[in-house]
């Protein structure tokens, strides 16, 4: 069996016709008589021309035909529901030239294609003012052919009134709607931008230990390369022979390593300088981002952690990857030495040509027989679940960051009760945008 497939467009304005045929009548029954008893203002003509500034696809018009016969049955509904006899020949004389306001104005609102100026509010409101008082003149035309009214040229100055406040107040709801979306946007692609920012500066910072590694790498192949010339010059004993065929493997092993690696620190590196993304960022989004990124991995956890933070100073633009790899790296820590709740505080200032960072938290602190040891690749003191440590390579990474850059990181003790402070300084200069 073959499926149709509706285009979204048409879907979505098919829903919207769906609302229309629902709530037009029902704000009708919103309604005043500013005349003489036979012509109604109510919210249903407002509420009929915001349907239709969100409609893609479907005609006004065609929308104009069936909400006037939507309005109609209604009207003729609530007549038979409180009146208990409704009069077909009273109830058509006194209600169906209202079918005729909503054609014309559907059929208005196709001719002038008013949705082509959904970015010109006045022009707007103005072709909404004219499809009313148009609309309306249709409708009290049709009430003078079947009731024989007459409403004086004075009321016309009523019914512009009335035009002009219905109007301009759809514009305004709709602008209001405008602004929710582009906020909830702008919140939404902020977001995604925060997660982007992050990705990239944990690649910046794999990339940074990638670094070091090709240096290892490029040591490693050297002093293997010398052995096995140094092993040239001993006697060809059979063993020997066997000793410089391994060191020959091992210095060719390494250097393919070392061509690998080279390899994919150019991606990451093409990577973190890509255009699209801007290398240096405001202190004060910097450290938001660090702060909600870290409360989000804190909720992980599941504990309950307050974060203030304070900058002192006048501040330049930093470089975004280095700043988040460094200090998110500490906050983070912070989080985890952390029990169930407690309090994380970021401090900055800017000291000549250096920037200093304060991370303090209320946790249990660091016991003394871990002091020189915090800093050593492969010390940790955390361990999951199944008892399997960590890497214990975050504070080694941190501070072999930090000594690359020119800086120093030093820790203390809280001197109100638990805790940890650690003191990360950081020269300028290498952080902020080359003139």
């Amino acid at each position: 069996m073959a499926f149709v497939r509706i285009n979204p467009l048409i879907r979505k304005d098919i829903n919207i016709l769906a609302l229309m045929i629902l709530i037009v009548p029902l704000a009708g029954e919103l309604k005043f008589f500013p005349f003489d008893g036979t012509f109604r203002v109510s919210l249903g003509s407002p509420a009929f021309f915001f349907f239709l500034l969100l409609l893609r696809k479907l005609p006004a018009i065609a929308a104009g035909f069936l909400i006037g016969l939507s309005v109609e049955g209604f009207r003729f509904l609530v007549d038979l529901a409180f009146i208990g006899d409704a009069n077909w020949s009273s109830f058509f004389q006194v209600h169906y030239p209202a079918f005729f306001y909503y054609l014309a104005f559907g059929a208005l609102f196709d001719l002038f294609k008013v949705n082509r100026f959904h970015n010109r509010p006045f022009l707007l409101g103005l072709l909404g003012i004219m499809m009313e008082i148009t609309a309306n003149v249709i409708e009290l035309a049709a009430q003078m052919i079947t009731l024989n009214t007459f409403i004086p040229l004075s009321d016309m100055n009523k019914i512009t009134i009335i035009a002009i406040f219905r109007s301009f107040f759809v514009i305004g709801f709709l602008n209001l709607m405008k602004l929710y979306e582009a906020r909830v946007s702008e919140m939404k692609i902020r977001k995604q931008n925060e997660r982007m920012l992050m990705l990239i500066s944990n690649l910046y910072e794999e990339s940074i230990l990638l670094k070091k590694t090709l240096v290892n790498a490029e040591n490693i192949t050297k002093k293997t390369y010398d052995l096995y010339k140094g092993l040239n010059q001993v006697p060809s004993v059979q063993e020997v022979t066997h000793l410089r065929q391994q060191a020959l493997t091992i210095a060719g092993e390494v250097h393919d390593i070392k061509k690998d690696n080279q390899r994919i620190f150019a991606g990451l590196s093409k990577l973190i300088t890509e255009e699209n993304y801007t290398p240096y960022m405001n202190v004060d989004e910097l450290v938001s981002i660090i702060i909600r990124s870290n409360k989000k991995y804190a909720l992980l956890l599941k504990k309950d952690v307050q974060f203030t933070y304070k900058i002192n100073g006048n501040h330049p633009d930093y470089h975004v990857y280095t700043i988040l790899s460094i200090i998110n790296n500490i906050v983070a820590n912070a989080v985890e030495a952390l029990e169930d709740e407690g309090m994380i505080e970021i401090r900055m200032a800017q000291e000549l040509d250096f920037i200093e960072f304060r991370i303090e938290d209320n946790g249990p602190g660091i016991p003394p027989k871990h002091r020189e040891l915090i800093f050593k690749p492969g010390f940790t003191s955390k361990y999951d679940r199944y008892g399997n440590p960590s890497t214990g390579i975050g504070l080694f990474y941190v501070k072999e960051m930090i000594e690359q850059l020119g800086g120093d990181v030093t820790f203390e003790n809280r001197k109100e009760g638990s805790g940890t402070i650690f003191i990360i300084r950081l020269p300028i200069l290498p952080l902020i945008e080359k003139g």
